[in-house]
């Protein structure tokens, strides 16, 4: 088992090797190319992506770019092609100096995924700087005592370019004292030494003048001379003598300035003025000047400024040493300088992928770098690290390159930019170290949908609000940033009932900030809810969205007034309340029966006696609406009396109505009654409101004088018809009772038990033969349809087996074989049925209506309407008829 898990390791790391080095793009193979110094901007260099095994069409959708080192960029890279281009003339001795060869590193980068390739161009020297003297006569002093092969070194000539560019050979032209030597010094550079071939006499030519002439090795070939003056000085025996021919020194690097070097020393056996000696620094190239000094009494060389090992390892002093006589000998200081760990790793950022989708992969290449440490050995070997704690990564790549890679996948909600702090140190003896800071953002990815404050808002708004008007607000967030979390709000599509219009009909919501708008006025009475799915959805692709459930509840406004069921306002024919004289005080005269069409506290109603015909005589309850008497009758009583109900409900602002009642006060039903209720009903209706305008009273006018002439005419025909009959029937007129009988107290609803139901209006007739006073005829004021009523039987006695019905607001059956039917009183219109109010409280017993049938026949024949019987009952078994009373 151990050996299985081993081999899996060791699978996962070459696997891990294989994806580094081929899919995170570490190429090991480097493509050269060579170009020549100061070549003219825009020339070719050479086709990149072919030499990359790439085409131009990847190279330029992979954003490929060029990164050189140092500040300037000498190269473009042309993406449509792959071509490599200079950007800038390079020259080649500012960019490397006399370092040979001169060779640029570039780096070519390539985005999705990142890939990096590695390049060199070569910079190629040209002959374009001439070997150049410092000093353009050069002095020398010789004794005529020097013999020959004596050797004087000469000052060097200095050229910039290098290679065979560079200075090749010194010359001078023929003579018979001198000829010239060129050696190379350490680090390859030539210099001259004068040779004498025969003794000076000083007497023949006490000064002499040749011309120096360096040459370098380009083409075409380029020079430069010098003078040298020659002294010729008398016999002078003994020349200064240097201890060493050659002196080597070592410096630490940052040594400060005047530091002492070494000590160079001559000695000349002569005495006085010629045995004086005097050191100096020749072949002084540039470096030199700007680096030592020495003493010319002590011979001491010292630093003139701080040595970098980085910049230069080894100098090489030629110093001469003349006597008085002018006398000269020379040695050789070679200055080694030691490398100090004095310079920190530096990190540059080649490339960085900021922002980066929260979305990306684990081991996704986030930036790549490079750390370069100028020092040598142990002091330029460099690690890197990451100092916080962050889900990154470093993987290291050849030339103290590495990639900065994701570990894990990235949540920009959690954490939406890291600063990354990078730390590169080298292994010198105190190590040192540098920091550099990559801040790495986080992109969005619509990966969060938007999210409702509450799940459901209950929102409230007052019936009868103006259109436009604002209700509330909904609130959703999203945890995405820009345009991700940019949240617009709709209301979800939802059905309507049967005629009734949708939902959206009634309210939208404002789609950038959530604002509930009413879009119609509401009425409480017909709508007392709305809800409506509320939707948020984000701006992002693909868009996500959350739902929530709004409901608008509608407060209820006193906007109705209280509604009069009992007694009908609208009835054309006035409405009488019967009442005995013999009442007592509480007498229940008739119960007014309101409704309010709104809610809670404005449906609370209130009944108050507003106008009486005689006050004191009749009280309304304050709630209930019973109208009862207030005292015992008396007869002086008028036998009219008129009174006006106000019903308030108690809403903020009241609204009221007004039911006008109607009393009579009677002892029996005699024709006075009679007539005296119709004068009622005739005073009711001269009362009338006369506050129309002219043209409706003229309308009206002429529509009540053509209804008089046909009432008369149609009174003559039915006077005609019954005569015709040949019956015993006597017709009176409406509202004429003959005989003196009493009305039975069955017959008339005064129950004061729930509410009172509807009260009709007859006409009656007694027959003129009857010595009982019986009923003879009764039948309802307003002619009853042949669809509803049958066929009503007029005394032919040819129509008897019909079965003829009376319809009330319940169904009743009664047969007569007589000619004269049963009657019952109908509701006032035949078209809507009345309807009885039943409380849900109501206990078993409870009178809902009476049905009141009389029969014009007499004895036996009018038994008929003692028997009830219920033809059809919505549901069979909630109502029952009493017996005989019905």
């Amino acid at each position: 088992m151990a050996t299985r898990n081993t081999e899996k390791c060791l699978k996962r790391r070459a696997l891990s090797l294989i994806l580094l080095f081929c899919v995170s793009g570490v190429r090991t193979a480097t493509v050269r190319y060579s170009v020549t110094e100061e070549t003219e901007s825009g020339s070719f260099v050479g086709n990149i992506a072919k030499d990359l095994g790439l085409t131009p069409e990847k190279l330029s959708a992979r954003q490929g770019r060029i990164i050189s080192e140092g500040e300037k960029q000498y190269f473009q890279l042309q993406l449509s092609t792959g071509y490599l281009f200079i950007q800038e003339k390079i020259d080649r001795e500012e960019l490397c100096g006399q370092m040979y060869p001169c060779v640029m590193h570039l780096e070519v980068l390539l985005e999705k995924p990142l890939q990096s390739y590695q390049a060199e161009v070569s910079i190629n020297d040209i002959n374009d700087h001439s070997p150049v003297f410092l000093n353009k006569e050069l002095l020398l002093k010789i004794s005529e005592s020097a013999v020959p092969g004596t050797r004087f070194l000469l000052e060097s000539a200095l050229d910039l370019d290098v290679g065979n560019n560079s200075l090749q050979n010194y010359s001078i032209r023929a003579n018979d004292y001198f000829h010239i030597y060129t050696r190379d010094r350490s680090d390859g550079r030539k210099y001259a030494e004068l040779v004498l071939d025969k003794t000076l006499d000083r007497e023949q030519h006490p000064e002499l003048r040749l011309t120096v002439v360096a040459v370098d090795g380009g083409f075409p070939q380029r020079s430069g001379s010098a003078q040298i003056r020659i002294t010729v000085l008398d016999i002078n025996d003994n020349i200064p003598v240097f201890v060493r021919p050659l002196y080597k020194a070592q410096v630490l690097e940052n040594s400060i300035e005047d530091y002492l070097l070494a000590t160079v020393s001559a000695t000349d056996l002569d005495e006085g003025s010629n045995g004086e000696i005097s050191y100096s620094i020749i072949q002084n190239s540039q470096e030199n000047r700007q680096t030592f000094m020495i003493n010319p009494i002590t011979g001491e060389i010292r630093l003139k400024r701080v040595l970098d090992f980085e910049e230069m390892e080894n100098y090489e002093i030629d110093v001469q040493a003349t006597d008085g006589g002018g006398l000269s000998a020379h040695c050789k200081v070679l200055v080694k300088v030691l490398d100090l760990n004095d310079n920190a790793p530096e990190v540059t950022i080649t490339s960085l992928t900021s922002p980066i989708p929260e979305d990306a992969p684990p081991e996704t290449v986030v930036a790549l770098f490079s750390v370069r440490d100028r020092d040598s050995g142990d002091n330029g070997r460099t690690s890197c690290s990451i100092e916080d704690h962050v889900p990154f990564t470093l993987t290291p790549l050849p030339k103290n390159s590495y990639f900065l890679k994701t570990e894990i996948s990235l949540d920009r909600e959690s954490v939406s930019e890291y600063n990354i702090t990078i730390v590169a140190r080298d292994q010198g003896a105190p190590s040192l170290s540098a920091e550099q800071r990559i801040r790495v953002r986080v992109s969005d990815i619509n990966d969060n949908a938007p999210v409702f404050s509450q799940a459901a808002y209950t929102m409230h708004v007052r019936e009868n609000t103006a259109p436009g008007t604002a209700i509330g607000t909904v609130r959703a967030a999203d945890a995405d940033a820009e345009h991700n979390a940019r949240v617009t709000y709709s209301l979800v599509p939802a059905g309507a009932g049967a005629g009734a219009l949708p939902v959206l009909a009634y309210v939208a919501v404002n789609s950038a900030d959530g604002s509930v708008y009413a879009l119609r006025s509401l009425d409480y009475e017909q709508t007392r809810q709305l809800e409506v799915g509320v939707r948020a959805t984000d701006a992002g692709s693909p868009a996500l969205s959350s739902e929530a459930v709004l409901r608008v509840v509608v407060l209820d406004e006193n906007d109705n007034a209280p509604f009069v069921l009992h007694p009908l306002q609208n009835s054309t024919a006035a409405w009488s309340e019967l009442v005995p004289r013999s009442a007592e005080p509480g007498y229940l005269v008739t119960k007014v029966v309101a409704v309010d069409a709104d809610a809670g506290q404005n449906a609370w109603l209130s009944y108050q006696l507003l106008r009486a015909t005689e006050p004191g005589l009749f009280a309304v309850a304050l709630h209930s609406g019973e109208v009862r008497t207030s005292r015992p009758l008396t007869e002086r009583d008028t036998v009219k009396h008129r009174l006006i109900v106000l019903v308030r409900d108690s809403g903020e602002s009241p609204l009221s109505s007004s039911a006008t009642l109607n009393i009579l006060l009677v002892d029996g039903f005699s024709d006075a009654y009679l007539q005296s209720a119709d004068a009622a009903a005739a005073a009711a209706a001269e009362g009338a409101d006369t506050g129309a305008l002219t043209m409706y009273l003229t309308v009206s006018l002429c529509l009540v004088s053509f209804l008089f002439l046909l009432s008369v005419v149609t009174f003559v025909l039915l006077k005609v018809c019954r005569r015709r009959g040949g019956g015993e029937q006597y017709t009176s007129a409406p509202g004429t009772l003959y005989g003196d009988g009493n009305l039975p107290r069955d017959w008339v609803d005064v129950s004061g038990t729930g509410t009172l139901s509807r009260s009709y209006r007859y006409e009656v007739c007694l027959s003129t033969g009857s010595g009982s006073s019986e009923f003879r005829f009764l039948r309802p004021l307003v002619p009853a349809p042949p669809q509803q009523g049958g066929c009503v039987v007029t005394g032919s006695g040819k129509e008897r087996d019909l079965l003829t019905d009376s319809h009330a607001p319940t169904d009743l059956e009664g047969a007569d074989q007589t000619r004269s039917f049963p009657g019952a009183r109908p509701p006032r219109c035949w078209r809507n049925p009345g309807s009885e109010l039943v409380p849900r409280s109501a206990e078993p017993g409870y009178l809902v209506p009476k049905v009141v049938a009389v029969d014009a026949d007499a004895t036996q024949n009018a038994e008929a309407m003692q028997f009830y019987q219920v033809l059809h009952a919505t549901k069979p078994g909630l109502f029952a008829w009493r017996c005989r009373l019905a």
